[in-house]
């Protein structure tokens, strides 16, 4: 029998448990390409707080390898996890911001560069063959000076430039948005650097593909689109009350958006009457910001919850008031595939196939924002009619197992394709240290 291709899996995150947007396109595209490829997946890991209902005295060390155990079984890869050097170091995280300022460079490419990751993948390279490399994000690109020609599939989450733009533009310091304003300039250098070396750039909708050309007009591109379980995000009896958002709060733009939420929709909603309850989950939100927002604006946050769906499926609208993001947001589809009515703005449900009125309502001043969400809690017939249609949508365009067998098929012509892997060559292990 002919052996299976291997494939080196190298992701900025350890998507365990699939509880964030990264994280859940992650563990899916792992585990369909387990499905081709003899897969290793190297995977860096934040510092986190530990799972609810772990014992006393449970360790990070033994949070990450459960993690990692768990990613194994559920994915069928071989998984190692490295930390991320300057969350450990307050010195590292000043001497990243440091170099990128001094080489010209931008700050991601130094935040994952780990003398002890670099040394592994060295080591996987001399004693394995890998037919096709998966760099799981731009962040990662410090480390292709290591793989040679051999065959890179880049995957772009977000176009980061792009997002640190809007994200300057949120700012309100005037030294901050200037110092993201550059950062979205040096990353589009080093789009420029890498994307152009990658075998195949896959990005997430068709407005991202062509922002990345745009940016780097030599680069080979396709779109692979983020999905949903849909059998594990079903429709289901609830309550049907309240408002509920999903997005952890130690994400700038989930953070903006509910500041954006509070300020200025939610008054005009209570205005009109509504008193309905507001939940937003997601973790990272201090003891102090959650008596904040319940005091002042009547809003729960839930702090991380291990299952969204029970709070999805009771709330009567979904909302996502993102002013900031990238990429297509995995929150609308998990509440399109569960049959919930969804009121966005534009930036919230950009790349999607969203259709304003039939399966989902995209409002972008408070105003109307507003009023859209008043509209769905006090009309049952439109919640239905929008829930309906958003989970086809779902099952139409965004399952899972729909997307993986086109997908697949790219890997291997990427796996097939003359600049392959075939006589190799890589440089040494020292070529990642950018300074």
């Amino acid at each position: 029998m002919t052996a299976r291709p291997r494939l080196l899996f190298l992701c900025s995150t350890l998507p365990y448990p699939p509880d964030s947007g990264q994280a859940i396109r992650s563990f899916h595209v792992l585990r369909l390409l387990a499905r081709a490829f003899d897969v290793t997946a190297l995977c860096f890991y934040r510092r986190t707080p530990l799972s609810f209902g772990r014992p006393e005295g449970w360790t990070m060390e033994q949070e990450v390898a459960q993690r990692r155990t768990a990613l194994e079984k559920h994915a069928d890869v071989r998984v190692e996890a490295f930390p991320i050097p300057q969350e450990h170091s307050t010195w590292r995280l000043a001497w990243d911001h440091l170099r990128s300022i001094g080489l010209k460079r931008v700050y991601s490419a130094f935040t994952f560069d780990s003398s002890t990751a670099r040394r592994r993948i060295v080591d996987l390279l001399d004693t394995h063959h890998f037919d096709v490399i998966h760099l799981d994000s731009i962040m990662l690109s410090g480390y292709l000076p290591l793989l040679g020609d051999l065959p890179v599939v880049c995957v772009h989450h977000n176009i980061e430039s792009v997002l640190l733009r809007r994200r300057a533009l949120a700012e309100r310091s005037l030294w901050r948005r200037a110092y993201l304003l550059y950062q979205a300039r040096l990353m589009e250098q080093e789009m420029r650097r890498a994307c152009g070396r990658c075998q195949l750039n896959v990005v997430v909708s068709e407005a991202e593909q062509m922002e990345l050309q745009r940016i780097v007009p030599e680069a080979k591109c396709t779109v692979v689109p983020n999905g949903v379980d849909i059998e594990a995000f079903q429709p289901g009896v609830g309550r049907e009350e309240g408002l509920v958002f999903v997005g952890g709060m130690n994400w700038f733009p989930n953070r903006d958006a509910l500041q954006y939420f509070c300020e200025a929709i939610l008054p005009r909603v209570r205005g009109s009457g509504e008193v309905a309850p507001v939940r937003w989950l997601g973790g990272g939100a201090t003891d102090e910001a959650r008596r904040q927002y319940r005091d002042r604006y009547a809003v729960e946050l839930t702090g991380y919850v291990p299952d969204v769906r029970p709070y999805v499926r009771d709330a009567a609208c979904y909302v996502v008031p993102l002013r900031v993001g990238g990429g297509t947001r995995l929150k609308i589809l998990d509440a399109w595939a569960m049959g919930k009515a969804v009121v966005s703005t534009s930036v919230g449900c950009e790349g999607l196939a969203a259709e304003d009125g039939r399966n989902i309502l995209i409002r972008d001043d408070p105003d109307s924002f507003a009023q859209a969400v008043c509209a769905v809690l006090r009309d049952g017939g439109l919640r239905r009619r929008l829930g309906t249609e958003g989970r086809q949508t779902a099952e139409r365009c965004y399952s899972w197992e729909g997307i993986g067998g086109p997908m697949l098929k790219l890997y291997h012509s990427v796996q097939a394709s003359p600049t392959g892997p075939r006589g190799h060559t890589r440089a040494t292990h020292n070529a990642i240290n950018i300074a």
